[in-house]
């Protein structure tokens, strides 16, 4: 497959100012971070809230500024020039979490799902309009021409996310960004939200990076998973090799967080006790180390992503077989 999306050691701090002259705090949002995406192609970042991973999302599009780091569009590098962002921003679209805050509720959805098209300049009046109908055809909001006139009250939470979805498709985009695409939906209509994205990927051969928390809908959609903690990936791989062997104590702790269907499982062995966080300056060393069960003095330097097998890499000193 030919890569079609690359970042390199992308690096954005927050500084938040204390009050009253206390001391600042400085967030590492992404501190080093790097993967690529291939064309076709399923990729997860993963990771707990506040972990980096809307941020790593937003730099991608241009929408935020990095502090370092390089971002390559099929093989070109995006700097901030406007043609290339204009470039990154036509082929790369964004699905929002929240389908509620994401579209203009007094905007029609037909207006909405063309808006992309007007704002690009592409194709006139009548093109735009049969655009609309026909990407609404292929999110499955029926009958299309009538969804087209409704304005988003109209609508469910589900039918809202096919509009975000719709508006994304209309491009003709080669990557969509999934931002937590079904976290606020119904969990009856996830899979059908999540079906209809792989129908829709293989349909058009289209890149996704999907965000999640979720490592059960990521296992179901992904092909590769990279995960995030606190702005750096720990742990990165095809995504049953990670998922079913993983290697890194904070995966582990996340496959443990999975909601168990089982009532019995419930009661179950954890395979990890994740500590609570102590006072640790989480910016030396091993980041997790504050929480980890495991730590050792090796821990308070930082672990780089060393290849465990093949296109699987994890970064921890303690070598933990948690199969």
């Amino acid at each position: 497959m030919n890569e079609i999306l690359r970042v390199e050691n992308l690096k954005k701090h927050f500084t938040k100012k204390g009050f009253f002259g206390s001391k600042s705090n400085t967030v590492k949002a992404a501190d080093g971070v790097s993967f690529y995406l291939n064309e076709g192609e399923v990729f997860v970042i993963a990771g707990e809230s506040g972990s980096g991973k809307t941020t790593i999302a937003k730099l991608i599009l241009k929408s935020i500024q990095l502090d370092s780091g390089k971002i390559f569009f099929e093989q070109e590098e995006i700097g901030n020039e406007q043609a290339k962002i204009k470039k990154i921003r036509m082929n790369c679209q964004m699905i929002h979490q929240d389908p509620y805050d994401s579209i203009n509720p007094r905007m029609r959805i037909g207006d909405i799902v063309s808006e992309p098209l007007e704002i690009h300049k592409i194709g006139n009046k009548n093109e735009r309009k049969k655009r609309t109908i026909d990407v609404l055809h292929e999110v499955k909001l029926e009958p299309a021409e009538e969804i087209s006139k409704k304005y988003p009250h109209m609508l469910s939470g589900g039918q809202r996310q096919r509009v975000v979805l719709a508006r994304a498709l209309s491009l003709k985009p080669k990557i969509i960004i999934a931002d937590e695409p079904v976290s606020m939906l119904d969990v009856s209509i996830r899979a059908e939200m999540l079906e209809l994205m792989q129908e829709l990927q293989k349909k058009y051969n289209i890149s996704f990076l999907y965000i999640t928390h979720d490592l059960a809908t990521a296992r179901y959609f992904g092909q590769r998973i990279g995960i995030l903690y606190l702005g750096k990936i720990v742990e990165t791989g095809p995504i049953n090799q990670v998922l079913l062997n993983p290697k890194h104590p904070y995966t582990q702790a996340l496959i443990d967080a999975i909601s168990e269907p089982d009532p019995e499982n419930l009661y179950r062995e954890k395979k990890i006790r994740i500590n609570e966080p102590s006072d640790v300056d989480v910016n030396q060393g091993c980041r997790f180390r504050a929480r980890c069960p495991y730590v050792i003095e090796k821990c308070v330097e930082e672990p780089e992503l060393e290849e465990i097998e093949d296109g699987h890499y994890s970064a921890c000193h303690v070598k933990l077989d948690l199969t």
